[in-house]
């Protein structure tokens, strides 16, 4: 069993005054596809490792940043898909994508610090609701296994969501599983202030 959670450096993030003007204009398409259009400062340069491993590549910025933007803002409620997002990554080992997002949620209110210790846990935490808990064991059965919701699992999100929140709650689970799979082979680490997995979440070469 490894002992690492996420792998070395391998592509670092780009410095930002090795910008170029074509990844400064992709950038700034990127900020295009957020609701109300481009907002504020355009100029400055966003810090982010995993934007400045995006740096490298502004055709990547171009074609996939949209459809990144439309997870962010798509049918589900900011709860849902803050609970996709965490366990997803919980699941797979994404730690700079968990420690993100439990600050994100947790300061938005989307999710109490008990709802994300339960996602910790999975679908059996007592603090979910019948409702909550069939939507967290649809997620582990996508990435569990067979990696498909059993029938009785899907009807009970079914009767949840409508039709075009059941494609943005398949797609963002499926999306923050390649974001596992990318970042921890790219090596993209915490920044200062981040708060990671616990020492003992450490990946199973049984997953």
């Amino acid at each position: 069993m490894t002992e690492i959670t996420t792998t070395a450096v391998r592509v670092p993030p780009r410095p930002t005054e090795d910008w170029t003007d074509e990844v400064d204009e992709a950038f700034a398409a990127l900020r295009a596809h957020a609701p109300g259009g481009a907002a504020g400062n355009a100029t400055a340069r966003p810090t982010a490792n995993i934007l400045g491993i995006y740096a490298w590549h502004p055709a990547f910025i171009r074609g996939w940043m949209p459809f990144s933007n439309h997870l962010r803002y798509s049918t589900l409620s900011d709860r849902h898909r803050e609970i996709a997002i965490l366990r997803t990554t919980w699941l797979g080992y994404g730690e700079y994508e968990w420690a993100q997002h439990v600050w994100m949620s947790t300061a938005s209110g989307a999710l109490t610090e008990a709802e994300v210790a339960a996602l910790q846990v999975g679908p059996d935490a007592s603090e979910w609701s019948a409702a909550d808990a069939a939507v967290v064991r649809a997620i582990d059965e996508m990435l569990t296994g067979d990696r498909l919701v059993s029938d009785a699992v899907w009807a009970e999100i079914e009767a949840q969501f409508e039709r075009q929140q059941l494609i943005d709650f398949v797609f963002t689970v499926g999306t923050y599983d390649m974001h596992c799979v990318a970042f921890r082979n790219l090596g993209l680490q915490l920044e200062d202030g981040m708060t990671g997995f616990p020492p003992e979440h450490r990946p199973d070469s049984g997953r």
